[in-house]
């Protein structure tokens, strides 16, 4: 069984919020949550990870490890997750003893893309052609039904561009799919979209069924990593309508209670596919923080307490960039952050990881201006500014 939410009114602040992980994404959560007087426990493997160095309480486990989530559920008030890896069944027992926000339920479909795409579709949402592939027999009829190019991916743990590999030939399908079976026994072929433009929408629903979404934004990767998003996106009113629209449908069709990122492509004829779901603060959402009246990690908090949502307005445009281990790596010593920062409306984002690794996200920098053009300009000109030191340290 799961908790229903609370009827007793909003958590005061002194609440406990516990949060299953430690990375980014729990530490601003739980930044946010202190600067509204809550307190924080934090579950992960990790004992100096992000979200842990600035928590209330720690409890050092692996995830799963249902004993200490059910210890963390018992003293907090109300239990979150900072990302859809979690183990399903550590969330069932947390669920079973605490209200977890979005529910176990959520997460087992959002950490499956089988199931995701599946429910995406019986919500009535478009998306790009699928099919689930569990054999060699499935793959060939995958290849005939979907066809190619495509994209053949692990139904679970995979971010970053990780678990998945691009087919433009025959040739390719199944040592790609060799490659894949050892991370998964299932798998999703989906046919290869020629978008546009890559764009997400952050969206928030309460417990009352009110959903509020957040400004599309503009997604650029470079090797399947985040590297710059751009908000608003650059897309007509329609389309930014639309997309928002989509969210909010997709959280509904959920019953989310929570965050939800829904990443989508825009195709050469303006259409929206949903790509994938994330029941969590997400990446291409950072730029809330400094731009919009409610970040999305504030905005989880007010849901999670039963507050009401904050607005979602941003005054002016913003752009983000990330900031990889490769910087610190390239360079054998500490970036040039007073560059960065010598340019007006630039914000520095660090998450507190000691160790620098290639591809890695170690904090991000965000620049608002007044023109969307202009804070994106800013934004790769700090993060430019940053990397000189690397480039004249070698």
């Amino acid at each position: 069984m799961s908790y229903m939410f609370r009827e007793s009114g909003p958590l005061k602040p002194g609440a406990l919020i516990g949060i299953l992980g430690g990375g980014q994404l729990g530490r601003m959560t739980a930044l946010a949550a202190k600067q509204m007087g809550y307190r924080i426990a934090v579950l992960d493997p990790d004992a100096d990870a992000p979200a842990m160095q600035v928590a209330d309480r720690k409890f050092v486990a692996k995830y799963t490890d249902r004993d200490a989530a059910r210890d963390l559920a018992r003293a907090c008030d109300v239990v979150t997750y900072e990302f859809e890896n979690i183990d399903a069944e550590t969330a069932e027992a947390v669920a079973d003893l605490k209200q977890l926000h979005p529910s176990d339920g959520v997460l087992r479909i959002t950490q499956h893309r089988v199931r995701e795409k599946e429910a995406m579709r019986a919500s009535g949402v478009a998306t790009a052609p699928f099919r689930p592939v569990t054999s060699q027999a499935d793959l060939r009829e995958a290849v005939s039904e979907v066809g190619l190019p495509a994209v053949i991916k692990t139904a679970t743990s995979g971010y970053d561009g990780k678990g998945q590999v691009v087919i433009q030939e025959e040739s390719q399908v199944f040592a790609a799919y060799e490659q894949l079976k050892r991370l998964s026994s299932m798998h999703i072929f989906e046919r290869y979209v020629p978008f546009k433009m890559e764009i997400s929408v952050i969206v928030g629903r309460d417990a009352s069924g009110r959903t509020l979404a957040f400004p599309a934004s503009e997604n650029i990767h470079v090797d399947s990593i985040l590297d710059v998003s751009i908000a608003p996106a650059r897309v007509g009113r329609a389309v930014a309508d639309d997309a928002r629209g989509l969210a909010s449908g997709i959280a509904e069709h959920l019953g989310l209670i929570g965050l939800l990122a829904v990443e989508m492509f825009v195709t050469k004829d303006d259409e929206l596919l949903v790509n994938e779901l994330a029941p969590r603060p997400h990446n291409s959402g950072h730029y809330t923080i400094d731009a919009c009246r409610t970040s999305q990690f504030q905005q989880l908090v007010r849901i999670l307490t039963g507050l009401p949502m904050g607005a979602v307005e941003m005054p002016r445009p913003a752009a983000m960039v990330n900031l990889l281990g490769d910087v610190w790596l390239d360079s054998k010593t500490e970036p040039d952050w007073a560059g960065a920062l010598s340019l007006p409306g630039v914000s520095l984002h660090l998450y507190g990881k000691k160790e620098p690794k290639r591809g890695r996200k170690m904090g991000h920098l965000t620049a608002v201006a007044a023109d969307i053009e202009v804070a994106l300009a800013r934004v790769l000109e700090a993060r430019e500014r940053a990397s000189r030191r690397s480039r004249s340290a070698r």
